[in-house]
């Protein structure tokens, strides 16, 4: 009689992993997390800093827009908000945004920096820029005229940063006498660099 691969007298051996099998992955895994996760944050910090110079350049170029669509003189705006600032649109006279014009709130990691921002990015034939802060933006930061260029042909710049992160990169949106707008970038200790 012939006996089968599978008989009775065959041992089976048990299906899975086993106890020590599990905890060499666990230990694995927990080492390459332990690993990407500054990575991760930085990569978030640096995102949420570009996102946020980008807004605000976006809103510079919809001041100078709205300046040409109504054909008058148009401010961009800007007060402190909670823990973070707000932007917004509207004539010189505005204290605050009403709830149905164009608004950003610069908030979270990403703020505006008023001091401690490496010195500004060189511009060629722009001069030294005025920078934006709560203080300078007293009423209004700046206006454009109906024919979209920069009221009193000044440079301007708008640094944000990392709040409470010495090692985050800085954006500084500048505004061209022209009425164009560029974002640099540098990180904490410089040098700067055109983004766009």
């Amino acid at each position: 009689m012939t006996k089968s691969a599978t008989g009775l007298g065959t041992p089976r051996s048990a299906a899975g992993f086993s106890m020590i099998e599990l905890v060499v992955s666990l230990c694995v895994m927990l080492t390459l997390t332990a690993l990407a996760v500054p990575s991760l944050m930085r990569s978030l910090r640096t995102y949420q800093v570009d996102s946020a110079a980008a807004r605000v350049a976006d809103m510079m170029k919809y001041t100078r827009f709205e300046a040409v669509r109504q054909n008058k003189k148009m401010s961009l705006l800007l007060a402190a908000s909670g823990t973070g600032w707000v932007v917004w649109t509207g004539p010189s006279t505005d204290t605050a945004p009403s709830p149905t014009e164009k608004q950003l709130l610069i908030a979270g990691f990403a703020s505006l920096v008023t001091a401690g921002a490496p010195a500004g990015p060189n511009i060629a034939g722009s001069g030294a820029p005025t920078m934006l802060s709560e203080s300078v933006c007293t009423p209004a930061c700046f206006a454009f005229d109906a024919r979209g260029a920069v009221a009193n042909l000044q440079g301007y710049v708008m640094y944000i940063g990392g709040i409470n992160d010495p090692d985050t990169s800085y954006r500084a949106i500048v505004l061209l006498p022209s009425g164009s707008t560029q974002i640099w970038s540098a990180p904490a200790g410089g040098p700067w660099r055109q983004v766009n």
